[in-house]
């Protein structure tokens, strides 16, 4: 299992969900994306179709008709009704059913920092588990642990 931490700091988080979507996309995966904010969850949403011009990143919600079949699927619980093996918190929010997941992206504002480090630490000791943490470094993204 991998845990990616991503923290924000110039970026909104549905400006780097569209990014991370479309690398998951790229590997052949599908994708769950989860944030308890309805508002959040348009935002993201709008963010994937708009991502690349020359190609829109699919997604729908889960209370949607077909919700089965998309590749990224947008929700508010932590519940891949699209198979999905690859998770985002897009609200910053640690769930326990991310350890079903292949990989997670937890990403977190400044509110978030504290929640994050303990989330960090709660997950010592797990066996399996590659941990990751990311910061924005200006406009590009620098792996710092």
């Amino acid at each position: 299992m991998k845990v990616d931490f991503w923290q924000l700091s110039r970026d909104p988080a549905e400006k780097v969900a569209a990014l991370i979507a479309g690398r998951v996309l790229g590997e052949g995966e599908r994708l769950l994306i989860v944030s308890e904010d309805e508002t959040q969850i348009a935002a993201i949403s709008q963010a994937l179709w708009e991502a690349k011009p020359e190609a829109f990143l699919a997604n729908g919600t889960v209370d949607a008709p077909h919700a089965e079949r998309q590749p990224i699927l947008l929700s508010g619980q932590c519940h891949a009704a699209n198979g999905a093996n690859h998770v985002i918190f897009a609200d910053g929010v640690w769930r326990d059913e991310a350890r079903g997941f292949a990989r997670s992206f937890l990403l977190f504002g400044e509110a978030r920092v504290d929640a994050a480090r303990a989330c960090w630490r709660s997950l010592d000791g797990t066996d399996g588990l590659e941990r990751s943490f990311y910061r924005q470094d200006g406009s590009k993204w620098t792996k710092v642990a």
